[in-house]
């Protein structure tokens, strides 16, 4: 990993009908959107893989937690969607609605 981005974003939950589950993402647009999506197109020009759904693996921190996950295209925002587990949002006192400053390592 040798690119990062900081942005802000919404924490919010995604839930379905047919799921019984709810997870909750922040949703990466815009300059660091776009950053992300550079290096994933430079890394398959020079691979010539790509890993699931497009997926990119990053190490993300918010606050002072830090984690490893990846994140995914978002067909709806044109950006990418970073899932935030429970663990994380509890050691940082986040809940949905909340304004989030995220670093992504990719």
């Amino acid at each position: 990993m040798s690119e990062s981005v900081e942005t802000t974003a919404t924490l919010w939950i995604w839930t379905s009908a047919e799921a019984p589950a709810s997870w909750h993402f922040l949703t990466i647009d815009g300059e660091a959107a776009e950053a992300i999506r550079a290096t994933a197109l430079m890394r398959r020009l020079e691979g010539g893989q790509r890993r699931g759904w497009g997926s990119i693996r990053v190490t993300a921190t918010i606050g002072d937690t830090k984690w490893q996950t990846s994140v995914f295209p978002s067909k709806e925002s044109g950006g990418y969607l970073l899932p935030v587990k429970a663990a994380v949002r509890k050691a940082e006192g986040v809940t949905a609605g909340d304004e989030v400053i995220v670093q992504l390592a990719y």
